[in-house]
């Protein structure tokens, strides 16, 4: 078992805790995460997940897994790109949010999904790693449900490695956007400082990559952008 984050005492103590957490985070501020996130991304979200997403290799025709799918930020790059998407996650608010895109989809967890063997060609994640509970599981059933050929691709934000870059990112996270939010009678101050503590508890990438390769994915490989974007790509 490898979990992606050490147990945060200011969150949670215990699996059970990190689970009733984060169900109530993502099922209270549903209705203004993607307020936040183009807060946080400029606006540049979008154009940056459909890049991501080619980059991996996501085509027209492509049946798409989106896991951990929250208001629907990746599906709909995926679905801009000609995918057959269904989108997944435990969260009640995120998938009621999700809904206006009309795509199939599904509650469950990444961990333990809920389809049969060799069913996609693509399976993606954006920005939830550090929210599930082992990721080795979570590659091996992303491994399990895909193709032989298919392709794993995982976005996440990553710690940057320089300090001088780290702090003032902090900074914006923590207080810049949450204040924000705050003016637009939005709840974002939870949100980004759980983000932030996340972000800085979370395992290399070094860790993320030999996992991806314990589940079975031949020579994963790791694209950085702008220092902190992280896109892990495996294929099957």
């Amino acid at each position: 078992m490898q979990r992606p984050i050490r147990y945060l005492p200011r969150y949670f103590a215990d699996e059970r805790g990190r689970r009733d957490f984060l169900d109530g985070l993502f099922d209270r501020t549903a209705r203004d995460y993607d307020f936040v996130e183009r807060l946080l991304a400029f606006g540049s979200g979008s154009r940056y997940r459909r890049d991501a997403l080619r980059r991996a290799g996501l085509a027209a025709g492509m049946r798409v897994l989106d896991v951990a799918t929250g208001t629907g930020l990746v599906a709909r790059e995926a679905l801009t790109l000609g995918g057959a998407v269904i989108g997944l996650d435990p969260s009640t608010g995120m998938l009621g949010e999700a809904r206006r895109l009309s795509y199939p989809l599904v509650r469950g967890l990444g961990e333990q999904l809920p389809f049969r063997d060799k069913c996609f060609d693509f399976v993606s994640m954006g920005f939830a790693l550090r929210h599930v509970a082992d990721i080795d599981a979570l590659f091996a059933e992303m491994r399990r449900v895909l193709v032989p050929g298919g392709t794993a691709c995982v976005l996440e934000i990553t710690r940057p490695a320089n300090r001088l870059v780290a702090a003032p990112l902090r900074v914006f996270m923590t207080r810049i956007v949450p204040a924000v939010a705050r003016v637009a009678r939005r709840d974002g101050a939870s949100l980004m400082h759980f983000y932030w503590d996340t972000i800085d508890a979370c395992v290399p990438p070094d860790v993320v990559l030999a996992s991806l390769a314990r589940a079975g994915f031949r020579s994963p490989n790791r694209n950085l952008t702008f220092g902190m974007f992280s896109e892990y790509v495996a294929r099957k």
